[in-house]
């Protein structure tokens, strides 16, 4: 009987399918505290500012303590300053008790913030995309995993704030979607991050004339191509060539990673390809998606952002996480 156990336990591990966390996090400039110059002035050391080494190792583990509550299996960030912050950030979650073995940071380009993936998946590589050269476009990371045989491929997105119109958000939509031609709309592909995106922007951005200098097309919507598919997940038919938003298999109130004057706002966003929402090898559990929301991370009904005083210069008081909540999503992958 022992014996027969140990059997059946083995060949579950070996033979079961296999769930996955995935998960994207915006954590709000995570600079390390070297004297780079490459960073926001609130950033450098030895200014009246107080950031130094407490305010950064603060940051460090109210940033990892957040991570570690998800245990996502990959997750992607946005909004990282250098690889010694990312570094020092993978060091911290270990303390925690959370070990990422893999890890990579697109920073090919010097950008003042930069994307970047922690993963206890081995990577079978990982690329940037260059969108142009110029520095209001950072680069996005393509990783590529191979999970029980069968190949998953990661794009990691910060797209231009809206600061900038959204023919910015649809020059890197462009690019990825280029990319995603030469891989394969067949292939299993998820695009996650911070797309400065609602995954309706083409509705809720007509309200804002000064970002629509594109006759009302949108990168997340148009160029990805999610239009089509806007219910819950049981309910989608297949669109050829089209990305789903996971956001539309999630309650309406609670679609949301972002608070701003008040109104909840979904820029981060995880979409994924046709395959993964056909139970094929790879695909996405349903009811799954998620933002991360924990009592510690609000305060008067705003998100527990990164603190500074109002009064300038602004300094650091040592307190608080990330302007974006965490976006999670389950995947099964089939033995």
């Amino acid at each position: 009987m022992k014996y027969l156990l140990l059997f059946l336990l083995t060949t579950t591990f070996l033979f079961g399918d296999k769930m996955i966390t995935i998960a994207t996090y915006n954590v709000e400039n995570l600079f390390d505290v070297s004297k780079s110059k490459n960073r926001y002035s609130e950033y450098k050391q030895g200014s009246k500012l107080n950031w130094n080494h407490k305010n950064y190792k603060i940051k460090l583990q109210n940033i990892a303590r957040v991570i570690k509550g998800i245990n996502a299996d990959i997750i992607s960030l946005q909004e990282i300053g250098s690889l010694q912050a990312l570094k020092d950030l993978k060091y911290v979650l270990k303390e925690f008790g959370l070990y990422y073995q893999y890890y990579k940071i697109a920073d090919r380009k010097g950008t003042t913030v930069k994307v970047a993936i922690l993963s206890k998946i081995p990577f079978v590589y990982n690329k940037e995309l260059s969108i142009n050269s110029s520095m209001r476009y950072r680069n996005i990371l393509e990783t590529k995993f191979t999970i029980n045989g069968k190949d998953l491929y990661i794009f990691t997105n910060h797209w231009k704030a809206k600061s900038g119109s959204e023919s910015m958000r649809i020059t890197c939509a462009m690019e990825l979607r280029y990319r995603i031609s030469e891989i394969g709309y067949d292939k299993n592909i998820i695009l996650v991050g911070d797309f400065n995106s609602d995954y309706e922007e083409y509705i809720k951005f007509k309200r804002k004339r000064r970002l629509n200098d594109t006759n009302g097309k949108t990168g997340i919507n148009h160029i990805l191509r999610t239009l089509k598919q806007t219910k819950k997940v049981k309910y989608v038919k297949y669109e050829k060539n089209n990305f789903y938003n996971l956001w539309y298999d999630a309650n309406e109130e609670d679609r949301y990673s972002y608070i701003y004057r008040g109104k909840k706002e979904a820029l981060d966003n995880i979409l994924v390809s046709q395959s993964l929402i056909q139970n094929s090898g790879i695909y996405y559990k349903s009811s799954s998606i998620h933002s991360y929301k924990r009592d510690f991370l609000f305060k008067k009904n705003k998100i527990y952002r990164w603190q500074t005083t109002k009064s300038k210069p602004r300094r650091h008081k040592g307190k608080g996480y990330s302007d974006h909540l965490a976006v999670v999503g389950k995947f099964i992958v089939k033995s």
